[in-house]
């Protein structure tokens, strides 16, 4: 049996959890423009980083998305900094493989409600995942919405929760 070419999962060795926060930056400081250095924050302490793989791409290569999902509060889930490397944008399942696999894992782990802010340009993409707007708002100087998941369209995954990943920049 074939392995998939792309895979979600949760950034584990340090290889990878470095692979995740450099297409962050990519992303949202030389791209996006969001953030100078790094788009590193409080957050990231609490977050789990999730990952797309392309299995085909080289080890060097081979992260092409990324999310990172925190609880908040008891049982309230967010998702955020869900970022596609530009050659995969177009490949129509890497972002949406992102998102189940945040939302999955975090019900998983007894989530009651998963929200996240979302950009502009990409609330149509996420109402078609079965999100709805909670409210319009500005972060960073740009529109973003808060949405909310609607947790029966993603059951409840079957993901370990392990101990919290630790930055690159706090193992130095």
């Amino acid at each position: 049996m074939a392995i998939d070419r792309y895979s979600f999962e949760l950034a584990r060795s340090p290889k990878q959890v470095e692979a995740y926060y450099q297409l962050r930056r990519e992303i949202f400081c030389e791209e996006q423009g969001l953030f100078v250095v790094d788009d590193e924050d409080d957050i990231d302490r609490l977050a789990y980083p999730i990952i797309a793989v392309d299995h085909d791409a080289p080890a060097s290569q081979s992260v092409v998305g990324v999310v990172r999902i925190y609880e908040a509060q008891p049982r309230l889930w967010y998702g955020g900094r869900l970022g596609v490397h530009p050659n995969y944008r177009r490949v129509g399942r890497i972002g949406k493989g992102l998102i189940q696999k945040a939302v999955t894992t975090a019900n998983g782990w007894g989530c009651d409600r998963f929200l996240a802010t979302v950009q502009l340009q990409n609330v149509r993409f996420f109402r078609r995942l079965h999100w709805e707007t909670l409210n319009e708002i500005v972060v960073r100087d740009h529109p973003h919405h808060l949405m909310e998941a609607d947790l029966d369209f993603y059951p409840p995954g079957n993901e370990e929760r392990p101990p919290l990943a630790v930055s690159p920049l706090q193992m130095a």
